[in-house]
């Protein structure tokens, strides 16, 4: 296998069970044109693949999905050479047949988030990318595949409905969201997916279940404390669910950076700004995402 260096963006949890797998661990700071990160990148190797590891939440899982730094976040990655993108979140199942503790390969979103920046280009000039197919049907495609052999509980396909939050949904609006086609409901996918989509790097999502959205009533009987056990069990053997199917997706003999795929070439025709009207500055500082 040629050497890779794979990016994976998770929660608290992910982070605490990978760390105790990776070889040649080592925590960097990455300057950005946007921030900080929402903590160091920590970079090292997990069977034969190079790996570049950020908490999403921050140490202390203290950021609210709204307050992630998702741009510093990709532009960090992609500057340390990530070209393939492992996302992984939490989020509540809007179908009866997608269970909690399952994980979900997520292949289409809806976008309900307002107030986040939700690109690179505000300075630079009219840039589009297309977003019809939002994540890498090839890279979704190699953890399918391995999930199969694996035997973890993972669905193929799932439609992400992205909500700003912090609050969660009310009753109307999961029900609202069952109507529209919506599988699940997360914080945390948008603009995450967008903004590895113009940085040029394939991007896949494994959403991992933890409970049943409002729209479904809890069982009678049951009390806050023991729900709220329940939903973090839950959410617990997702996460080692989802650490297994990395695992092996990392030590595998598949193909995860492919620079003939699609994603890698978005900008080709994105930018729409005459090159002569974009200021060299924002070109120099923006040269990351077009390299």
């Amino acid at each position: 296998m040629t050497e890779e260096l794979i990016g994976i963006i998770g929660g608290t949890g992910l982070g605490d069970s990978l760390g105790g797998h990776i070889e040649e661990a080592e925590y960097r700071e990455v300057d950005t044109p946007f921030g900080k990160t929402s903590a160091n990148v920590l970079t090292g190797r997990i069977g034969t693949s190079r790996i570049a590891f950020i908490n999403r939440h921050g140490e202390g899982h203290r950021l609210m999905p709204g307050e992630v730094p998702y741009a510093a976040n990709i532009f960090a990655l992609k500057k340390l050479g990530v070209r393939a993108v492992i996302g992984a979140g939490a989020v509540g199942s809007l179908k009866e047949e997608i269970r909690p503790g399952d994980l979900v390969l997520v292949d289409q979103f809806i976008d309900k988030t307002f107030g986040r920046v939700g690109t690179f280009f505000g300075d630079y000039g009219a840039v589009h990318c297309e977003m019809a197919e939002p994540v890498c049907g090839r890279l979704r495609e190699v953890l399918t595949d391995i999930a199969k052999e694996t035997k973890v509980k993972t669905h193929s396909t799932g439609t992400y409905v992205c909500m700003e939050g912090p609050q969660f949904s009310t009753r109307a609006e999961s029900l609202m969201h069952r109507a529209w086609g919506g599988d699940l409901i997360g914080m945390t996918a948008m603009p995450e997916a967008k903004l590895a989509r113009e940085a040029q790097m394939c991007y896949c999502l494994v959403a991992l279940v933890s409970d049943y959205d409002c729209w479904k009533p809890h069982e009678q009987g049951k009390d806050k404390q023991s729900l709220l056990q329940e939903i973090i069990g839950n959410l617990q053997r997702a996460t080692d669910n989802c650490l297994k199917l990395i695992e092996e997706v990392l030590t595998s003999e598949k193909e995860l950076v492919c620079e003939e795929c699609a994603c890698r070439k978005t900008l080709e025709l994105a930018v729409w700004t005459d090159e002569s009207e974009i200021s060299e500055m924002e070109k120099k500082t923006l040269q990351v995402l077009f390299g």
